[in-house]
């Protein structure tokens, strides 16, 4: 697909001294972004969350991405040690309150990016699910960092047709039925209902937070 246009954003994001960041979380999909912002600029910080729960498949994956495009991942890790993200019980948190392990592990390290940086470009998609289908191309953050959303308007096909085009690397975990990978206690396989059914599997949560803490009120 033409990138021309996201190359003329990241371009007028520059003349206006704008620094720039992205996030990815090396899921085949999601690397789609990672290779656009190579073929248009290679020096923009592309961040990984890690919040020591992946599969060890998306850590491989991470550092083959990073050699077939010739880019330096930076992994993003929380503040608060595993030590202290545990019960009484001894018991971690993503076992009792998923909420705020993904505070702790995800939106409180991006949250600390966003007071270093004016735009954040991420690669969320309208078709992923009812929240995204909400967002803008750019939007305000809780902070005063833009969003930019560049494929917000891609379908599912365009992913793949990207992917074909280009020859993209998988995911392992794809032809095991993982449509979308996250942390490893919160993911399985998805089922009938949709890619992102295996996401925190039997609960009403559908978000770690990324998306909509620290989303804010205003849109531009």
């Amino acid at each position: 697909m033409d990138i021309s246009a996201i190359q003329q954003k990241i371009e007028g994001y520059r003349l206006q001294g704008k620094s720039i960041f992205s996030t990815c979380s090396f899921q085949t999909h999601s690397v789609v972004l990672v290779h656009v912002l190579s073929r248009i600029d290679k020096s923009i910080p592309i961040y990984f969350i890690n919040t020591g729960f992946h599969f060890a498949e998306t850590i491989l994956y991470k550092d083959r991405v990073a050699d077939a495009f010739g880019i330096r991942i930076h992994d993003l890790f929380s503040n608060v040690p595993k030590t202290m993200q545990k019960n009484a019980s001894g018991n971690l948190l993503f076992t009792f309150d998923p909420d705020y392990c993904c505070y702790l592990n995800k939106v409180q390290p991006v949250e600390n990016l966003l007071e270093r940086y004016d735009v954040w470009i991420s690669g969320v998609r309208a078709d992923q699910n009812s929240n995204r289908r909400n967002l803008k191309e750019e939007q305000k953050t809780n902070h005063h960092t833009i969003r930019y959303h560049p494929l917000l308007g891609w379908t599912q096909s365009d992913i793949r047709n990207y992917i074909a085009a280009y020859n993209l690397p998988e995911h392992p975990l794809d032809a095991r039925g993982y449509t979308s990978i996250g942390c490893e206690p919160c993911t399985r396989p998805a089922g009938a209902k949709g890619p992102r059914e295996g996401r925190w599997f039997g609960m009403t949560k559908t978000e770690c937070g990324l998306h909509t803490d620290l989303m804010g009120k205003n849109k531009t």
